[in-house]
Order: structure tokens, then sequence, then C-alpha cells
């Protein structure tokens, strides 16, 4: 009997199950909505049964918890089914089987279901993830879930009966076991109940213990076995080797860029786990300030301390460093909204003025974090960015307005998203700000249409990102008309690279930037479209900015280390890690 018979569908009185996929968090998928897209499965299921109680990424390597719909296919095997878009030229069904989804498919299934074409940019795959529904014998036997496990180094029957808290018996009779094991294989494990995070870990802190053990269904006698065991310790042992040294190159040339670059982009190195959503943990208590405080601070709200282009002041309160923005009449509605929204990509609401009296009814007085480069308007005119900054501005917005949209509580629509009110620190950390027009997300307000007002405004901020700047001389309006036209005109020309390669700005075309500028481009023309419905979600906008930036990281990587070890190829990565046997 074969492997894959595992999955054939077996039971007769059921056709469709709930089942299980351990998915391990690895850059750009490791948060909730990435890994909810790959697999297209629930985002709240994912947060509920991995105990995740803030939006947050998960740490490289911890084991996570994907609840699939389970089916069986017209060819009478079992699968959950997914879509998945081609987005580098690299790509093949292999590494996607076997580095993208890690072994829960495999490359025949993926040839299979799109009739082995070739792969191009943009395609668009069916991917049939491998799970299973219990036999009607197991379900005699109490068992309701199947988790489709994928084998990696040192993996036992012995250590996975411990972390699922099922016995031995039980997934050598759910599995047929070879004697050698090889990575991307992948495992049933029986349950009687749903796994929960109690049944994960993170295999970079906690790995699985490597004692060969031996499995009840081995056939050969003794010698042969030690012989298998040897040469599997062996090859263990090799990949090991040139697992670490591929692991000291990473961090010499880690060590390297940071001596070379000043201390401003210290601060800015963007890696996919910085990218991630995060909550800032901070008291949400506002400070309550005295208008003689604000008025000393900002020297009296002086021409010197007054930000170009704003009604906002720089002052210095409490011995910090914060912003003072003056608003003509109330603003009891931004207040309330900033109170319950607590995200590192939204500005921060540090303090109010509350005035009563004649003197004080006709303004109000906000203090927020002092946010030091200025709006992204003002910062792009004159300035040239690179791709690592473009992305990285770009995702931080993408970052906040999915938090808006999804996960702030209650939801809001920003509304007025646009590159004046994107402000930038230091270090070139970008952050939403004004929300004077933002509503909240309820019963009374089609979802869909609230928030892809919003998408539609970011893509004409990611174009102006990726123009470098030349249209921010014109008013939103105009910005809005000017950019939109553009990208249509550019993605529906007869020759798109040479229309891009006018529109993108000059220090993104070179060293292969037209590549990442395509990917951006065909964002910003999904961002435009005239039906709000066809626009995508934030969630699918944060994934593709992920995997472009990582993209443009992975061959500054490979410049040091395939200097000195050729393992840049995805496809020899695999092949190298594959050929190591496990023993179990």
């Amino acid at each position: 009997m074969s492997e894959s018979s595992l999955y054939t569908c077996n039971n007769s009185l059921s056709f469709s199950c709930k089942a299980f996929l351990i998915f391990t968090a690895n850059p750009p998928y490791n948060t909730v909505p990435t890994i909810s897209s790959l697999t297209f499965s629930d985002q709240s299921e994912i947060a509920k049964l991995n105990n995740l109680k803030t939006v947050a990424n998960f740490p490289t390597g911890q084991e996570i918890i994907v609840p699939v719909d389970c089916s069986c296919s017209s060819d009478n095997y079992y699968e959950a089914t997914t879509t998945y878009t081609v987005l580098t030229e690299s790509e093949s069904y292999f590494s996607i089987a076997n580095n993208t989804y890690q072994g829960l498919s495999t490359c025949d299934s993926l040839k299979h279901a799109n009739s082995n074409r070739p792969l191009s940019f943009g395609s668009k795959l069916r991917v049939p993830l491998r799970c299973a529904c219990p036999t009607s014998e197991q379900e005699e036997e109490g068992i309701k879930f199947l988790v489709t496990y994928s084998i990696g180094f040192g993996d036992t029957i012995y250590a996975l009966s411990k972390q699922f808290n099922v016995s031995k018996k039980g997934i050598s009779e759910a599995n047929i076991f070879p004697t050698i094991i090889y990575p991307f294989t992948t495992v049933l494990i029986p349950m009687k109940n749903e796994p929960s995070s109690l049944h994960t870990l993170n295999r970079n802190i906690n790995p699985i213990t490597t004692s060969p053990l031996p499995s009840p269904i081995f056939r050969e006698n003794n010698k042969s076995r030690i012989v298998l065991s040897i040469v599997g310790i062996s090859a263990g042992a090799f990949s090991l080797l040139i697992l670490l040294l591929f692991l000291i190159l990473i961090f010499l040339f880690r060590k390297r860029e940071t001596r070379n670059i000043t201390e401003k982009n210290k601060a800015r190195n963007y890696s996919p786990r910085e990218l991630v959503l995060e909550i800032a943990s901070f008291d949400r208590a506002l400070k309550v300030f005295e208008f003689s405080e604000l008025k000393r601070a900002t020297r009296n709200f002086g021409a010197k301390n007054r930000i170009k282009g704003s009604s906002v002041y720089r002052g210095i309160l409490r011995r910090e460093i914060l912003a003072v923005k003056k608003i003509n009449g109330k603003a009891d509605d931004e207040v309330k909204i900033l109170q319950k929204i607590n995200h590192f990509n939204i500005v921060k609401l540090r303090g109010i003025f509350c005035g009563e009296g004649k003197e004080y009814s006709s303004s109000s007085y906000l203090v927020y974090e002092y946010m030091r480069s200025g709006s992204l308007r003002e910062w792009l005119s004159g300035r040239m960015l690179s791709w690592s900054q473009a992305i990285g501005i770009a995702l931080d917005v993408a970052n906040g307005l999915l938090y808006l949209h999804n996960f702030a509580s209650p939801a809001y629509a920003h509304n007025n998203i646009s590159s004046e009110n994107i402000l930038l620190d230091g270090n070139l950390r970008a952050k939403i700000s004004n929300f004077n027009l933002a509503t909240k997300i309820d019963g009374s307000i089609d979802k869909t249409v609230a928030t892809k007002v919003d998408v539609f405004s970011f893509g004409v901020v990611l174009s102006e990102i990726i123009t470098a700047g030349k249209y921010s001389v014109f008013e939103k309006g105009d910005r809005e008309t000017i950019l939109t036209t553009s990208v249509a005109a550019t993605m529906e020309s007869e020759n798109v690279e040479a229309a891009l390669s006018g529109f993108v700005g000059p220090g993104l075309v070179a060293g292969g930037g037209m590549e990442y500028a395509l990917q951006v481009a065909r964002l910003c023309f999904s961002c435009f479209r005239q039906d709000p419905a066809g626009r995508p979600e934030m969630a699918e906008v944060v994934s593709v900015l992920l995997k472009v930036q990582f993209s443009i990281e992975k061959p500054l990587l490979c410049s040091v280390v395939c200097s000195n070890v050729d393992l840049c190829m995805e496809d020899e990565i695999t092949t190298s890690f594959s050929s190591s046997s496990f023993v179990f």
C-alpha cells in the first residue's frame, strides 16, 4: 500500500470533515492574515486555536494549527483546496510544494491539479492540501479529527506521540511508514479532540529529540537497521554542518551591513520579522495638559515651532518632544477613536488640553507623539527612494489599515488616507494620522464599501511612493486623478515594462527594480478597480507586499552567502536537505 492511499476517500459515510494542518511560521508567512490567505483558512479560527490574543506575528519556527475543510475530490482523494499566485519567475511546482507549503502539498499533485502547465509571473494555481477524514474504524475508537503534520529533521514517532498526547500505536496504525522517512513527508495524527496551542512547539527553540526509536512497523533485520541508522545519522550530521555554515555566513553578512550603514538606517532595517502586525505596549491613559504648558512648550505657538504647512507645533512637554495640534472646534470624536486604537503604525495621542470658558471654546488642542521626518508627501519631495524604503513605508501603512479594518474594536474606516496624513518618524517608520473623518464600521454600514474606500486611497499613496513623489506637487484630488489614470494607462499599454520605466521613480529602475515595479503596479491597479468588491482586502495587500519585500532582501543575502556556499537556488536548498534521511 502506498503513502498516498492514506488520503483516499475511505469512509463511505463521510465525504467531508473538519481537519487540521500544522504549518511552521516562516516569513513572509508568519501572521494570521498571510497564513489564512495562503491556506484559505478562517482568520478568527486560526487566532482562536493558537491562543493569539493580540494582532502580532508568530515567532519564526512556531508551529501553527490551521483548520481546513477537507472533502473528497473527483479523483477520490481527500483534500483542502486553496489558490496561490506565482510572484517570481524562479518559482517551480517543486519549490511551491516543498518551500512555500512545506510539504502539505506535493509536486505531483500540484502538477496534476494545474495540468502541468508552465509557470509564469502572475499564474494562479489551484493547490490541493493534504488532509483526511477518520475511517469508520477510527470513528469507532473515538477519533474525530486527523491532523496533517509535515516531517522535519529529528521527528520520531515517540516525539510526536508525546507532543500530541496520542499513542505510538495510534500514529503507526494511521500511517504507512517506510524504514526511512524523508522531509516533506506528511504524517496523520489521530485525535479525539481538536488540537490546541498546547500541542504546538517552536521548532527553533524546542528542537525535537533526535534519538532514533524503533518503529513497530519495521521489518528489516538488525544488521540492515544498524546500517540504515549509520547512513541516516551521517547524512543528518552533514546537513547540520551545512546549515551551521549557512547560519554563520548570514550572521557575518548582517554584522558587516550593520557596520556600513548610518545610525539612521540601523533602526530602519526592514526584515519580514519587523514588518508584521504589532500592537504597541504603552499605557492608553491620556495626559491632561494645562494651556500654559502648551504655550510655553511651543513658544506661544510661534512660527519657529510651527511644522511647515500645518497647524501643528513642535514642543518639549514634560521632558519629551511632542507635537501639539490646534483644531478649530471640538475634537471629541477623534479623541474617542484614538483612545480605542493601539497600534504601532497609527500615530499615538499622548494628551489633550480640556479648557473651559469662552477663550477656549473655539479651539481644541491635541498632543501627539512627534514624527521627526514629517509627512510622507513632504518627505518625498526631492528625495530618492530605495526599494527597501518604499516597500517598508507601504507595509507600515498597510498594516495600520489592516488593524483598523479587522482588529480594532470596533473596526474603523479612516476615509482620508493620503500622503499628507502619513507621518514618518526619524527612522522612516510610517504611521497613519488625522482621524477627523474616520467612521465606525457597524451593522448599519456596508463594511466592504467602507473599507474599500481606504483600499483605493492606499493604492494612490502606493503609486505616489513608487513614483518617488513626481506628482506630490499637485493637490490631493488632482493627484488621485493623475495617478489612477497613469497606472491604468501603464498596465494596459502594449509594452508594460517600457511604460513603467517612465512612471517609476529613477532610483527604483536599476538593479532589477522593474520586476518589483511590475508587482507593485499590478497591486495598485487592483486597488483602483471601479467595483469596490473587486478591490483586494488589506490582508491580501499586506501578503503581496511581504512577498515583494522578501524578494528584495533575498538577493542581498545570497550575494554574500553564494560566494562561499552554493545554496541560493531554491530547489538546490531543498534538495540538499531532502537528501538527508531521517530514521524513525
